[in-house]
């Protein structure tokens, strides 16, 4: 099976879009999937304004041309910016089926930036979507939210964590906790929450983004270490105490899984995201963040590991190749349609 793979979220962007697209198209090449992936560096680009990390497709009218040499089988269209939306409609005015998956809270990231009416953020997924055969979104409770948002035809994904890497290590000396964030800093993050907590502890923040200038400048005592990746970044998620998630609008917050897989609870608001990932087994969840600090600490740093064990990839992977449906295929197959073609 020759799968096409459209996102604007890839390489160099850092974040957990691309985490999981990376994962799952190993997955999927492990069964003998032949994956091609069209993302910005095939393009021309300009940086966002405000997040130079991202780049935004100047051309994409040229994925017609790429989908005619790729020949694919199957497509599936994973964001909904430039080049997502020059697929989608390339595809529907070709009559090709495709499949599409929804990452993150896209209108509400862009009301904390610009003055867009979440109503018209949502009339924009809603229509966006619309032709998929099938929407894979991350957990049960974004599925519920989006269902009342009017958006149809959806399969929950779900997310997965290497715990060959991030695994337990032996942790340094200390005299107070250790409360680690991994992420974006940027506004939708809602990081000032977690800056502001009245605890005991060492605030440390691995990541970067728009807003790290300012905080950084208004924070002081808090150890900014930037960007950590591969086994620098589990070291941190296995030295800390507690794994602090302050967002209120992420759909799933793989952070989470990698930090429990390190053997580190979480302390997180109970959120869509928090309440599908963090259990009693693995955190705390409360309205008053500080409040969720104070019980993760006291939480089995086992129990965490236990629990992240059973998250693996590759069925995160399965579930995106059962979902898939053949190009030629036209319309709307509805949910859960299980490939019929050749395959490994």
């Amino acid at each position: 099976m020759k799968l096409l793979l459209v996102t604007d979220a890839w390489e160099p962007q850092t974040n957990g879009v691309v985490r999981t697209l990376r994962n799952v198209i190993g997955g999927l090449r492990a069964r003998g999937v032949e994956v091609t992936v069209i993302e910005p560096g095939a393009f021309r680009t300009a940086p966002c304004p405000g997040y130079p990390e991202i780049r935004l497709v100047g051309d994409p009218w040229r994925i017609g041309d790429i989908v005619d040499r790729s020949r694919p089988d199957t497509i599936h269209i994973a964001t909904e910016g430039p080049l997502g939306l020059a697929a989608r409609t390339c595809l529907v005015r070709r009559g090709l089926a495709f499949t599409t998956s929804l990452h993150t809270k896209f209108p509400e990231y862009v009301s904390e930036r610009l003055p867009v009416p979440l109503n018209w953020g949502y009339a924009y997924l809603r229509w966006f979507h619309r032709p998929s055969a099938c929407t894979l979104v991350t957990t049960e409770s974004h599925r519920r939210e989006l269902a009342a948002r009017g958006i149809e035809g959806m399969v929950v994904w779900g997310r997965g964590v290497d715990t060959g890497l991030f695994r337990p290590m032996p942790r340094a000396p200390r005299t107070r906790p250790r409360l680690l964030y991994v992420g974006r800093v940027s506004v939708e993050k809602n990081l000032e929450a977690f800056l502001e907590l009245d605890v005991e502890g060492e605030k440390i923040i691995v990541g970067d983004g728009p807003q790290r200038a300012e905080l950084e400048r208004r924070y002081p005592q808090a150890r900014w270490l930037g960007y950590r990746r591969g086994a620098a970044l589990a070291r941190c998620y296995a030295d800390a105490d507690v794994f602090v998630f302050p967002s209120r609008t992420d759909t799933f917050g793989l952070v989470m899984l990698e930090a429990m897989a390190c053997g580190t609870p979480v302390a997180a608001y109970p959120v869509t995201g928090p309440i599908d990932v963090v259990t009693p087994q693995t955190g705390a969840l409360d309205e008053d963040l500080s409040v969720a600090v104070t019980g993760a600490l006291d939480v089995d740093r086992d129990a965490c590991r236990a629990h992240a064990r059973r998250c693996g990839w590759r069925g995160i992977a399965d579930i995106l190749y059962e979902n898939l449906v053949p190009a030629g295929a036209p319309g709307r197959a509805g949910p859960r349609v299980r490939w019929t073609g050749d395959a490994a």
